[in-house]
């Protein structure tokens, strides 16, 4: 007797034909689905509604069911109950659905006086005699700050390279298709969202602070990387933010330094072109939405 999971996955299991990179159907659903997004991001800046924290945390959230259902869609359907390490969720563009779901939670971070001049961010002390950071006019945190920072960096880089270069999220089922198109959709939402609505720092200082939370994540995804290179390879493996220091890049040009210079300078040389490419985004967006400095 099959169990609801694979009963639920088995009833939205829609074969499509196979979409190829730059047919119609990927132009036409990436302009349209782009121009909704930045409308969206427009109109949702500029009206008076939700707190910017409930904003992101209800895209967390909706990125979060989104991928639970991808997972367990690949687990059921497309792998047959057999987990493919490739699809772990922490690549470059995860990474949105886990800063959305902690941001409400750094706005009320505990900080020392002494870490923040008192005169922009004045610190309270509440109930249990910790200090914590009250940014005045509801203004975000410098947490919170970095967080939107990133998101509009190295959100947006994120989801306009994956959709010019769509082969990873195009299958053969149209509930995994349109969730690639739809999820990265979302991060263009919330990287024109954080710009337009001023929770970004723009000056060249703003994008330095997100180069730890960028590098950090590299760490993360080198550890994952090298566990179950060590434990399921030649099984199976995983190759989060592309940068496996056991096998040569994937990506187009950076795979030729691999295997020329070597892995790891082919990879650094990938982390080298992502940072250089969120800060030209940083710059274009400190230009678009008038260089916002807290």
């Amino acid at each position: 007797m099959p169990v609801i999971p694979d009963v639920f996955f088995a009833a939205t299991a829609w074969p499509m034909d196979a979409v190829a990179p730059y047919s119609f159907f990927h132009i036409a659903l990436t302009l349209a689905g782009t121009l909704l997004a930045a409308l969206l991001a427009w109109v949702m800046a500029k009206a008076k509604g939700p707190a910017s924290s409930r904003i992101l945390s209800a895209c967390g959230l909706l990125l979060a069911v989104a991928e639970v259902y991808k997972q367990g869609f690949l687990y059921t359907i497309v792998y047959d109950h057999h987990y493919e390490w490739w699809f772990f969720p922490f690549q470059l563009c995860s990474i949105p659905m886990y800063l959305c779901l902690a941001y409400p939670l750094l706005g009320t971070a505990r900080v020392r006086e002494t870490a923040l001049s008192p005169r922009r961010y004045p610190v309270k002390t509440d109930p249990a005699g910790h200090r914590a950071l009250c940014p005045k006019d509801g203004s975000p945190s410098p947490a919170q700050r970095t967080v939107a920072t990133f998101l509009q960096d190295f959100g947006l880089l994120g989801g306009i390279m994956a959709l010019a270069v769509p082969d990873g999220f195009l299958h053969p089922y149209w509930t995994l298709t349109l969730h690639g198109f739809f999820w990265h959709f979302v991060l263009l939402f919330l990287g024109l969202y954080c710009g337009q609505k001023g929770l970004t720092d723009q000056t060249g200082r703003g994008f330095l602070k997100t180069l730890p939370l960028y590098l950090f994540c590299c760490a993360i995804a080198c550890k994952i990387n090298a566990l179950v290179q060590a434990t399921i390879y030649p099984a199976d493996y995983a190759d989060l933010f592309y940068i496996n220091c056991a096998l040569p890049s994937e990506q187009p040009v950076f795979r030729q330094i691999s295997l020329k210079l070597g892995n790891v300078w082919g990879h650094l040389a990938y982390i080298a072109a992502t940072c250089t490419g969120a800060r030209l985004i940083h710059q274009i967006c400190g230009q678009i939405f008038r260089a916002h400095r807290p």
